[in-house]
């Protein structure tokens, strides 16, 4: 038995120490929600905390959050497929772009559904990911602001999502000259520079955001308080919005040392022997929980501290439970933090029980 838990008070805490930081700073800013993989009982409450717009990568997702609460704003944060078009003026307000054929069809379906569909057109500032090259943005543009039923509400830029690029108080004026650029070109106000994800919050703690840049996507820092320069939870926010537990189903002394003929396991692993641990044992726990769930053991962390992980297969997870002052028994239940993708792939297993507790 494995389940997870959102916390209601420090998901609110969390929420609300971002919206007055915004709000002080005049930025607007949307959470990013894919984390929630379209759960219904985590999205319709976060959605009362009071967002009046909200990003997913996931079209599903969108369309659950359409359904709970249709008159918010909804933002799809990848350019879309061609197959998903109709959706996607359907069920998002706004979308990520950087393909003019991508935006032609949008606007062709726009005006079938007899709808205007808004777009953000993403920049590329180093992180290469997506974005057009910023020498390109001007024709981009032109060609863009023909289409009928298309309004370019804003430009934007994703950093630290592939190549690990940070971002940087200059890479930031870079993206607000390119809106200045086009305003001046065109005659046209660009209403929103959205300067990017949770990796900026920490710029913009430290007065390194220019005023330029007025829209912000959050979804790390909101459900894990965490500073992505330092790797470390934020002063005042809170790490405990999510997480897992599982349930012991064996716990017996055995060999620190495997015995018999070894070969690389059914995840590709090899494991070297420490002759000096032979003789030695080692209370182990066994938990009803794996890799099918997490992914990857590094994205966990136990909140006992002396708990230490051995291995993991598809379906279980053994822990090292020798030194720890706590006397564990079968049954009992072991709480970890997780990182993002720890988060993302429990969230994601229909083998994991969602709750949501105060």
């Amino acid at each position: 038995m494995a389940f997870v838990t959102l916390s209601k008070s420090s998901l609110k805490h969390n929420y609300q120490f971002l919206q007055t930081m915004f709000r002080e700073n005049n930025i607007e800013w949307a959470p990013v929600l894919k984390m929630l993989c379209g759960n219904e009982k985590y999205l319709d409450y976060i959605l009362t905390l009071g967002p009046e717009q909200v990003c997913d990568a996931r079209l599903g997702n969108l369309k659950t959050i359409k359904k709970l609460a249709p008159h918010k704003e909804t933002i799809y944060i990848k350019p879309p497929a061609k197959k998903i078009i109709p959706d996607i003026i359907r069920f998002a307000d706004v979308s990520f772009n950087t393909e003019y054929i991508t935006i032609k069809w949008l606007s062709k379906e726009a005006v079938k559904q007899d709808k205007i569909h808004r777009v953000i057109i993403m920049i590329e500032l180093g992180d290469l990911r997506e974005g057009i090259m910023g020498e390109d943005l001007i024709d981009f543009y032109q060609k863009v602001f023909e289409l009928p039923n298309i309004e370019v509400v804003g430009i934007g830029s994703n950093l630290n999502c592939l190549s690990g690029v940070m971002p940087s108080k200059d890479k930031l004026i870079q993206l607000s000259l390119y809106e200045q650029l086009i305003e001046a070109k065109f005659g046209k106000k660009i209403i929103g520079v959205s300067g990017g994800s949770s990796v900026m919050v920490p710029l913009l703690m430290k007065g390194l955001v220019p005023k330029g840049v007025n829209h912000f996507r959050i979804g790390e820092t909101l459900f894990f308080g965490v500073d992505l320069f330092e790797n470390e939870t934020i002063e005042n926010m809170k790490d405990d919005v999510f997480l897992l537990h599982s349930e012991i189903i064996e716990i017996t002394e055995k060999p620190a040392i495997p015995y018999g003929e070894m070969e690389a396991n059914p995840s590709g692993e090899t494991f070297e022997i420490d002759e000096s641990e032979f003789g030695t044992l080692q209370k182990r726990a066994i938990l009803d929980i794996g890799l099918l769930d997490i992914t990857k053991i590094e994205f966990l962390k136990a909140v006992d501290p002396e708990l230490s992980f051995i291995g993991a297969s598809s379906d279980m997870l053994v822990l090292n439970v020798t030194d720890t002052q706590k006397e564990y028994k079968v049954g009992d239940v072991v709480t970890f933090k997780m990182t993002y993708m720890g988060a993302l792939g429990v969230m994601n297993s229909n083998y994991i029980e969602k709750r949501l507790i105060d």
